[in-house]
């Protein structure tokens, strides 16, 4: 019994002193309520965040997946705490339109590099010379990408709420192409199963995306698909004044975007702990390019995306813990 005394005095220490700090940490008692798209490769993102929060001793529910318009008016209202894919300039209307500076905390960077566009496959850009997406006003062009037989071409667009349909109707009578190109649009993935399927069938395929996306990784630009540039400079909205011309004279049509964690401002100045986190949070492209590959690969369930952000957590854990560190540190 003596020898056991010890042992046991050294295990309620050792419970003690975790209640105590349990009860330290700033998010005790405080529940999160994140938010993301109906875009099942933003899981890994919005995770590794709901984890890094955990730590500071929130309680983190699951995601909802809504639209982002919705999203962003949800999160100015308070009923949802943050969104870790905020797309900028891409998202500007919504995120202005729900509030803005005034309802929105955006501080940092979380993602750097985000490219979108219109591709065609290399076969049909080499054999007809398409270089520019203002070539597909030429009806005989145009013909070539029809999938409907109705004389047009059909361009793989994107689902409707997330920001890029926007931005590809304006385009579309911008760039003079509405009478020989219709953007379809609608749920991407289904739309993307299609095009994939035209492309293992040798028949020429137009689309719009984005990376990260595991898209790229499949049809990879220089070997199966190439970028089309556009004419000029054109985007809607709040974006209207954007160059997207490269400094190498290059102009793919959108600006290199960035995403951002961004949070309710009442909440988030309430909460200088988790305010800090969402600051500091760096994930690089070529992460998320890489996760979103192993999913579409058929590690896609709830449990792989989870043990994917467990596994970055691990492969980076000096960094990830300096970040709740430094969060810890700002709420004191």
């Amino acid at each position: 019994m003596r020898k056991t005394a010890p042992l046991l005095a050294a295990v309620l220490t050792t419970l003690a002193v975790s209640q105590v700090y349990a009860a330290d940490l700033p998010g005790k008692g405080i529940t999160v309520k994140p938010a993301q798209s109906t875009i099942a490769e933003e899981g890994f993102q919005t995770l590794l965040v709901s984890r890094a929060l955990e730590k500071l001793g929130y309680t983190v529910e699951k995601p909802s997946e809504i639209d982002y318009n919705v999203a962003y008016t949800s999160m100015a209202a308070g009923d949802v705490t943050f969104v870790a894919t905020n797309w900028q300039p891409l998202h500007d209307d919504m995120y202005n339109a729900a509030g803005g500076s005034k309802k929105f905390y955006r501080e940092g960077t979380y993602v750097s590099g985000a490219a979108q566009g219109y591709l065609i496959d290399k076969k049909t850009a080499e054999q007809y010379h398409i270089t520019n997406i203002d070539q597909l006003k030429d009806p005989k062009i145009a013909k070539l990408f029809d999938s409907n037989g109705d004389g047009k071409a059909d361009m793989t667009g994107c689902t409707p709420g997330w920001g890029c349909e926007a931005v590809i109707n304006h385009q579309n009578t911008a760039f003079g192409l509405s009478d020989t190109v219709t953007a379809n649009m609608g749920n991407y993935s289904a739309m993307v199963a299609d095009t994939l399927a035209r492309f293992k069938q040798g028949k020429p395929i137009l689309y719009y995306t984005w990376t990260p996306y595991w898209l790229s990784d499949v049809l990879k630009p220089g070997r199966d698909v190439v970028w089309l540039q556009v004419p000029f400079s054109s985007l809607p909205g709040a974006q209207s004044k954007v160059d997207t011309k490269l400094a190498n004279g290059a102009n793919y049509g959108f600006p290199v975007n960035t995403m951002h964690i961004v949070a309710n401002k009442a909440w988030a100045e309430q909460n200088p702990a988790a305010a800090k986190l969402f600051a500091e949070m760096k994930l690089p492209i070529t992460d998320i390019n890489a996760e979103n590959a192993a999913m579409h690969a058929g590690q896609a369930s709830e449990a792989d995306i989870n043990r994917h952000v467990d596994g970055w957590i691990k492969a980076h854990q000096q960094q990830f813990d300096q970040w709740v560190q430094d969060a810890l540190a700002a709420a004191k």
